[in-house]
């Protein structure tokens, strides 16, 4: 393996996948027992992705992402027990109980809020990249999003934008082959979504979505455009949600089995597991690692369920005009 990719670094990398895999796995148990109110979107396949973009931020980088992002705000290092508590509606979440799952807010890591709009959170970001300039700072912003949002009149106004005005932001297409369940080449004639951005004369990027590195890198190169002042980059990675749309979808109707099975052939983890394993003594740090996950986690929900909800003499804190 490469300097870069030293074998920390890359068990770095499984660590923060393996995480969100297992806040996933227990966000969608609680939501199953009535205890997370409201739809659940979960990321279950699509942990490479978030694990490998955040790898390429500085923490003072800023990240917008949708109604799908625990991965990406867990990856930037949002607190476990105070985002459990959010998805639970308790007072100590990281929106004080309000937000819900997909509102997860962090500004502190650089957690801008999330989108449940689709195709809402490019101009949001387009917006935040152009703070960045006229405050003369040189962070970037990351904008995640589903092909789905290529459908959407804004993102193409903030697309043109961001590159008119050169801005530093990386757009970060989430290419998991639905919109809902929509096919997405049953949307558009060929197989990317690329050709609509490069129209706007930014540079694209499609790169393999199940692989931590191979995104990482793109990321990366992306972000260096970015901090130099070139302008903004779109980078697409095909990827798969194993799971339905939402907690009550299945997502066998519309799905075929060999399709599925396919792409679980690919997992993520599995993948960079076996590169790291193979190599003396690391089948025990990545089990440590994920005993580590595991207790982490476990001590979080506990906490979380432990925590009170928001009491009716707190409805008015954070408006702006209140009485």
């Amino acid at each position: 393996m490469s300097a870069r990719w030293s074998d920390d670094r890359l068990l770095g990398l499984y660590r923060g996948m393996y995480l969100i895999r297992r806040f996933e796995e227990h966000c969608l148990e609680l939501s199953r027992q009535g205890l997370i109110p409201g739809s659940v979107h979960l990321c279950v396949g699509q942990e490479a992705v978030a694990v490998g973009a955040a790898d390429a931020l500085r923490p003072d980088d800023l990240t917008v992402t949708t109604y799908r992002g625990h991965g990406h705000e867990l990856a930037r290092g949002i607190d476990l027990r105070a985002a459990m508590a959010e998805l639970l509606g308790r007072r100590t979440g990281l929106c004080k109980g309000r937000g819900g799952s997909m509102h997860l807010t962090d500004i502190s890591h650089g957690v801008l809020p999330p989108n449940s709009i689709v195709g809402g959170g490019l101009p949001i970001a387009t917006g935040a990249a152009l703070a960045q300039v006229h405050q003369g700072r040189d962070r970037v912003v990351l904008c995640t999003f589903g092909e789905g949002t290529l459908n959407q009149g804004g993102a193409h106004e903030a697309l043109n934008l961001a590159a008119i005005w050169n801005l530093p932001v990386i757009f970060l297409c989430e290419n998991n082959q639905y919109s809902e369940m929509t096919p997405a080449y049953q949307m558009i004639k060929g197989d990317s979504f690329a050709p609509r951005v490069a129209a706007y004369g930014m540079p694209t990027n499609k790169v393999d979505g199940m692989d931590v590195r191979a995104v990482a890198e793109a990321v990366a190169e992306a972000v260096a455009r970015a901090r130099s002042g070139a302008g903004p980059s779109y980078v697409e990675a095909d990827t798969y949600r194993f799971l339905g749309h939402y907690q009550g979808d299945p997502g066998t109707g519309y799905r075929p089995a060999e399709e599925i099975a396919r792409w679980r052939e690919r997992d993520p983890l599995p993948r960079l597991a076996a590169a790291l394993a193979a190599q003396p003594g690391f089948a025990r740090r990545l089990e440590a690692e994920e005993q580590a996950v595991e207790d982490a986690l476990d001590a979080a929900r506990q906490a979380a369920l432990d925590d009170p909800s928001p009491s009716p003499d707190e409805i008015e804190e954070g408006l702006y005009a209140a009485g």
